[in-house]
């Protein structure tokens, strides 16, 4: 496999027994984000079994033997590197040459996937606790301050992550058509399923009056997400509620899911698409915001599965729009946000990697490890691979919105000029002007 893939620069792996194999022709590669690899990759297998164990599945095996320290990458360089070297080789096939090896585990893997990705009531409750019910720190540690965990909105790729998480509210509230709100005799009525920790349904409610319902199956989100409303005074005005989506009732002038199709399964689309139908009002809008694949279906990785997302899955448009259709929705636009996630996550990588002494005794050095490699990972989907984020608006009625996009852009700079991101408390920066 490295002997088809790595096709410059090079890399040099040490086995646990001290033999050397190199690969490559050498020379300085692009990382990718405007800098270079001119020195040698150089990784370490420390176990007997490390090696195996990556070849039957790269991408399983890869990322367990890191975990547990079966492989180390030496300076000046670390994983995120490592990945980026190796995947940005082959950039949108980086991803192939890492999943199973042979058309028999492929099909044992893609079948393993569908079946976990069937979330029945109990088992959507549980995989969300397991990747939202972690310490509160440890979100408060790498995300911004808002503690959005999706796609920040880079309009530059240099602007901070407070900035692009606050430029992808705007965005996102201007395709709603939020707006709408200034020319009604009350305050819109909106339902924000997976609300996460509550950021965007208190910034509509801030930008907008609205009243606003967010949903979520993590106690500990909607938890924090109350605390937060108390706190802002508005707890009358958007309320929380830990509860599955299929279980809401009501009408809504406004649906939001910002990060929560990667979660529902593809087996329960056409259920996810009718109930949101039935909950919106005639005129209503209901946008999506998911990460998505730019190719056809596939299927999520078992590392993934196992580890970050139990039963989640990214989808290809042709499975949203199919299912959408079928439940009588009109698809008004779709963005496809091609790398805005990549600087993202590599500021995610980063406040982690900043962290790792706390982060290890939160958890412990395994648990820290593999956090690493889950956002390396994801960054080089989003960077060499075939990765995007998919943004819907969905409509009943094709006169809910205005006639032409103008709408979005305009307000969205109208609320970027608003107000100012706040900074990142944590930002060594800021510590050290303070002392």
């Amino acid at each position: 496999m490295l002997n088809k893939l790595i096709r410059a620069g090079k890399l040099v792996i040490t086995d646990y027994d001290g033999k050397v194999y190199e690969y490559g022709p050498g020379g300085a590669v692009p990382d990718g984000t405007g800098g270079e690899y001119v020195e040698p990759m150089h990784v370490r297998l420390t176990n007997k079994k490390a090696s195996s164990h990556i070849a039957r599945y790269p991408q399983v095996g890869a990322g367990e033997a890191y975990m547990w320290g079966w492989l180390e990458v030496l300076p000046p360089y670390d994983i995120r590197d490592m990945v980026l070297y190796v995947t940005g080789q082959a950039k949108v096939h980086g991803d192939r040459a890492l999943q199973p090896q042979g058309p028999l585990k492929r099909f044992a893997q893609k079948t393993a996937a569908k079946i976990d990705s069937i979330n029945l009531r109990s088992k959507a409750r549980k995989n969300a606790e397991h990747t939202y019910n972690l310490t509160r720190r440890l979100y408060e540690l790498f995300l911004d301050e808002d503690r959005q965990y999706t796609m920040g909105y880079h309009r530059t790729p240099d602007v901070s992550l407070e900035k692009a998480q606050l430029d992808k509210k705007a965005h996102i509230a201007a395709k709603m058509y939020m707006q709408e709100a200034r020319e009604m005799d009350r305050p819109l009525r909106v339902l924000d399923i997976g609300c996460g920790w509550g950021g965007l349904a208190l910034y509509l409610n801030k930008h907008y009056g609205a009243e606003v319902l967010g949903v979520a199956l993590a106690p500990d989100q909607i938890a924090f997400c109350k605390e937060r409303a108390e706190a802002a005074g508005v707890a009358d005005k958007v309320k929380f509620k830990l509860m599955d989506y299929r279980d809401v009732e009501g009408e809504f002038d406004r649906i939001s899911s910002v990060g929560l199709l990667e979660h529902v399964g593809t087996p329960h689309y056409p259920q996810f698409m009718k109930k949101t139908h039935e909950l919106l009002a005639p005129k209503g809008v209901m946008f999506s915001h998911c990460c998505g694949r730019a190719g056809p279906p596939g299927f999520t990785d078992a590392w993934t599965r196992k580890y970050i997302f139990p039963g989640g899955y990214i989808p290809a448009l042709s499975e949203l729009v199919t299912q959408s259709e079928r439940a009588g929705w009109q698809v008004m636009d779709v963005e496809a946000m091609r790398f805005h996630y990549s600087h993202t996550l590599e500021e995610w990588y980063n406040r982690t990697t900043m962290h790792k002494e706390e982060l290890e005794e939160l958890y412990d050095p395994e648990f820290f490890r593999m956090w690493q490699f889950y956002l390396a990972g994801a960054e080089q989907s989003f960077r060499h691979g075939s990765l995007v984020n998919w943004q819907l608006i969905y409509v009943k009625e094709r006169d809910a919105i205005p006639m032409t996009g103008d709408f979005v852009y305009e307000e969205s700079a109208r609320l970027r000029a608003l107000e100012e991101p706040p900074k990142w408390h944590l930002d060594p920066a800021l510590k050290e002007a303070a002392e």
